[in-house]
């Protein structure tokens, strides 16, 4: 996944555990960069839950209106539980994508749907945390391509120096 161009969108979040997670799912996944808009996150800003330090590796960034800072080619795509969004199960992640979220608190409001080319549900029964959302879409984006790999070298790089466990196979 070399060519990933994903950039996440955050409106008005207010959490800086939600925040933090984001950022590590971010580094994770590979996302190239964190908008996020509105001044409660900068409020309580603290990173502490962004245990593999991401935020210095990923850009972020605060503005003032996300719907400004699309990157160039980038398709928008709305995370929202709203009537007429497609399910991500069937949903085919763009190459370069603008994934934006709403706030802890509320939705995307219909004037942000509106300027999203695609708006995505996740299939829930009720709605999900922020952090966990995003997770849960950059994990589909990743599952879904074809580039991600899927043998033990990408666990080797992956995991932490306390794991040396394997399966044995009986």
């Amino acid at each position: 996944m070399s060519d990933n161009k994903v950039t996440i969108g955050l409106v008005n979040p207010k959490s800086p555990a939600n925040v933090g997670s984001i950022l590590r799912a971010a580094g994770c996944f590979g996302a190239n960069k964190v908008l996020y808009s509105g001044q409660r996150y900068a409020r309580a800003k603290a990173f502490h839950t962004d245990t593999k330090n991401a935020q210095s590796a990923i850009p972020t960034q605060a503005v003032d209106d996300l719907s400004q800072h699309i990157p160039a080619n980038a398709t928008v795509v709305g995370i929202e539980l709203v009537e007429g969004a497609e399910v991500l199960i069937d949903f085919q992640h763009p190459e370069n994508a603008f994934y934006v979220f709403g706030p802890e608190d509320g939705s995307l409001t219909q004037e942000q749907l509106n300027w999203c080319d695609k708006v995505v549900y996740l299939p829930t029964k009720g709605c999900l945390n922020l952090a966990a959302t995003v997770n849960v879409v950059l994990y589909d984006r990743a599952a879904k391509h074809p580039d991600t790999p899927r043998d033990d070298e990408l666990i080797r790089q992956s995991r932490d120096t306390n794991n040396r466990v394997k399966v044995i196979k009986k």
